[in-house]
Parts: C-alpha cells; structure tokens; sequence
C-alpha cells in the first residue's frame, strides 16, 4: 500500500504494507532524512559479474516433492527428519507438509530459499529440507543444558538463522546473557507517564501500528502498545545517561513481539548499553562517525563505485535508518527484520555497517545506472528493493569484516576525517581572502617556504624574493663552509 510519510522534513513516498502514516512533528534526534519524494528502487539483479548469482538455485518448490519408491535409498538427514517427525506423530503431532512416510522431502538445490523475496507478512511459510533440519539440531542443542553460547551464535548466523519465533524465543535471550526466568515485572504505564520523554514515546508508538501483526484484536493492539511504551521509558529511565532517539523503537517493537514485554526489557538494555550505545548519546556525531565506516570499506572492495558516490556527494544519510534500527524501520519482510537480528545478536556490533556496505556494493550496477548526482542516488539507495538476497549479503558482509576489520577502517576514517577537516580549512582561507583581495588566492605552492610559513600568501613578488633570499642564504653557507670549517680543523 503506497503512502507517504513524514519524517522530521520533506515527504518521502515509500512502498510500505504495514507502518502507519506518520506525523509530521518528530524526535529532533532522530531518522529523519532531507528526502523528498522519491520512486521505489528497482530491484537488485543477479547478474554473474558481481558474483551475486548462486549455483543451483530454482523457485517454486512448495517444500514436498511427489511420491517415491520405498525401496529408494534414503539419506541420514532424511532419516533423522522422518525419525524426528514420526516421534512427534506418537506424541500426537505432525509436521507440516509431511502427510505419510513415503512423501520424499525436498532435496537440496530444488527448493524454496529463505533469502527469496516475501511480501509483508506475518504468515509462517512452510520449511524446506535445510531449515527442517536445522530446527532439529537446534531443538535438540536446547535439549542439552550443557550447549555453549558459541553453538548459539553459529545457529544464529549460518543459514536461515534460528528458522521460526519459536526457536528466537528461548536463543536470543541467550545470546546477549539474559535468564528468562528471572526477570523484572513491568510497572504500569501510569507509574511512568510523568517522564519527559512520554508523550515523544508515546507518538512513536502510535505510528507503528502496522509492525504489529495483521488481524488482532482492538484490545490486544492496544495493549502491545502500552507495553512497547513501558518497554522504552523502563530502558531511559535506568539509564538516565542515555538517550531516546526515533527509531529506537523499531527495534524494541521486534523485541516484544519476539520475546515478551519482561524479557525484552533486559535484552533492550543490554543491547542499549553495548549494541546501541553510540546511537544514544547526546548528539548524532558518534553515529554520523560509524556511518562514515561505509566509505573505506566500499573503496577497498571497488574504488570506482566509491569514487562515483564521492562525486555524487550523497554522504551517507541514507543508511541512517537502517543502522539506528537495524534494518527493521526500512524492510517490508518482517521474516526478513527477524533474520538480520539473528545475525546481529551473535556478531560484533559493527555488523549491521557492514551489512550497509555489503549491500551499497551488491546495488553497483543501479548505482552506476543513476544520475551522479546526490538527489538521484540518495532517492535510490535509500529505498531497499524488496529481494535483496540477505543470506548472500550477510556472508558477504562477513567477508568484509574478515577482511577489512573495524581497527583497519578506523584508520580510513580517521584520514578521511582528517583530509575534510583540512579542505574545510582551505575553503575559509578562501573565503577569507576573497573577501580582502576580491579574487581567487593563488594555487597553493608545495615548496619547502610553504611547508615552513604556511600562512604566507605567496605572489611573484614574494616568491622571487624568498627564493633569493633562499640562493643567498646557501651561497653564505657554502663559503662558511669551504674557508672556515678548514682552519678550525687545522687548529
């Protein structure tokens, strides 16, 4: 459903199936971007000369093939499925999908991926032959009170994540230290109404009535409201040091849904005192800082494509929202929001920019097809093409991060602070000397007077000067050299 949304400035028309038209007052800290209304992205292609392309893989597969022999020879994982699923039929339950022990499961390479394009939903798709496996590994790991925390990032990164809500319920919790069962009860929403930043809260949460899923009753939405309410000012009231900024709670919301309003408050401030932290300081400049991240990172992959948006000056705006939300305020796939979380919860907190540069770098080829200009590529790469291929991102973004980890780019970003810093110095010089002379100053001279009195503006005059000076001064030395150096040695 198209509809336009305001964002602290300018209209920007997005595509989206479940966020609520927003009011025009925002956060002043917040995602609010210089967009104006912009056409939804064309989506990424999967052209083979940026290796986006994956071997074998087909569309279409509903997750059961027809019917084969029984005297077929059946590999291990299928008989640990149909081992798994025949304990469940004598426990009164049934796998979807599996009507009898002689439907085959989908083999490898000829199935439905979870990395395909899905519309907004919130419907539970059926699994294919990976991602029911991967469950019964994962179900049989929590049946083990012994499984390391290791174990559980590796579910959470590799394929599909941790498959269902389900499964996220009882492993995010544990991927940032959090015991479920000792939790904190939630006060009221009376007992907090009183803190500044209430009403500010209170609107955001009004404008993301579609997050939540389609269809619930009046009085259960209302209620989840509250809760992403209390949710919030429970985290800026423990940690009074940090602050609320817009967007954040498209994150908690993902939270509560996932894990319950008790148990997303830990994880929330945990995550707002690790994961979150730069986002939540006084001003935006720690996170302006991070994004800046994007630059060195697409250079060292492709220089041209970095070139092309230093020209463009498109800065990088664009992926703000994504990195204040981790992605959750700009994808119309919740199936999508909850993979990417996965991911994050098991990385280092610098994931989700490299998920940023991963996916400006996979975009190459629309980039380059784009006007370089900043109002063009700001308008395309801030819209997300809704079949972005986020299995093949993360491992990409995972190969940035082996390659290119974040003590290497911090170097880049400190020379890139540097260079802007003195180009904004050269331009006041400029401005200055325009004002005093009425016309451009002289190119700036490399010489070694220029390195020694920096600030000496140097004419024709003045050079042919210094550099007589210069002859003078070495022909004195010289002669120091070849008639008194001698005689003192003599004696």
């Amino acid at each position: 459903m198209e509809r336009v949304e305001q964002l602290n400035g300018p209209l920007e028309k997005r595509t989206l199936s479940y966020r609520e038209a927003e009011d025009s007052d925002e956060h002043p800290e917040s995602l609010s971007t210089l967009e104006e209304s912009c056409n939804p992205a064309p989506t990424a292609n999967g052209d083979n000369e940026s290796g986006m392309s994956r071997e074998g893989e087909t569309e279409g597969s509903s997750g059961v093939q027809k019917c084969i022999n029984e005297d077929d020879e059946i590999n291990e994982s299928t008989r640990l499925i149909r081992a798994h699923d025949e304990e469940n039929s004598s426990n009164g339950t049934t796998s979807p999908g599996l009507a009898g022990k002689n439907i085959a499961l989908v083999q490898p390479n000829n199935h439905r991926r979870s990395d395909e394009p899905t519309e907004l939903s919130f419907e539970k798709f059926p699994e294919n032959h990976e991602e029911k496996l991967k469950r019964i590994k994962i179900e049989n790991a929590l049946d083990d009170p012994k499984t390391p925390l290791e174990a559980w990032k590796q579910f959470a990164k590799s394929e599909y994540g941790l498959i269902n809500d389900d499964l996220r319920r009882k492993i995010w919790p544990l991927l940032v230290g959090v015991d479920p069962q000792q939790v904190d009860p939630a006060p009221s929403l009376e007992e907090l109404n009183n803190h500044p930043e209430y009403n500010q809260v209170v609107l955001d949460v009004n404008r993301s009535l579609k997050r939540f899923p389609p269809g619930i009753p009046y009085e259960q939405r209302v209620a989840l409201q509250d809760q992403l309410t209390v949710l919030i000012l429970r985290v800026i009231i423990k940690y009074p040091h940090l602050k609320y900024y817009q967007g954040y709670h498209d994150v908690a919301i993902t939270f509560l849904l996932v894990v319950g309003e008790e148990v997303a408050f830990h994880v929330m401030e945990i995550l707002s005192t690790n994961h979150l932290v730069e986002c939540m300081q006084e001003t935006m400049e720690p996170t302006q800082r991070r994004l800046m991240f994007i630059y060195p990172l697409v250079r060292r992959e492709n220089a041209a494509l970095c070139s092309y948006l230093e020209r463009s000056t498109v800065g990088t705006l664009f992926a703000l929202p994504w990195y204040l939300t981790w992605f959750g305020h700009s994808l119309n796939s919740y199936r999508s929001v909850v993979r990417l979380y996965d991911y994050f919860l098991a990385s280092d907190f610098l994931l989700p920019i490299y998920v940023t540069s991963a996916i400006v770098i996979y975009r190459q080829n629309e980039i380059f097809q784009e006007d370089c200009d900043m109002a063009s590529l700001h308008c395309l790469l801030s819209q997300l093409p809704e079949d972005l291929p986020f299995e093949y991102l993360l491992k990409s973004a995972e190969n940035l991060y082996r390659k290119y980890p974040p003590r290497v780019i911090e170097k880049d970003v400190e020379t890139m602070i540097a260079k802007e810093k003195q180009q904004r110095i050269n331009e006041e010089r400029e401005r200055e000397y325009r004002k005093l002379y009425g016309k451009k100053p002289p190119p700036v001279s490399n010489s070694i007077i220029s390195r020694f009195l920096p600030h000496l503006q140097l004419s024709r005059r003045s050079v042919f000067v210094t550099t007589a000076f210069s002859i003078l001064v070495g022909f004195c030395a010289y002669y120091y050299r070849a008639h008194y150096i001698p005689l003192s040695a003599v004696r």
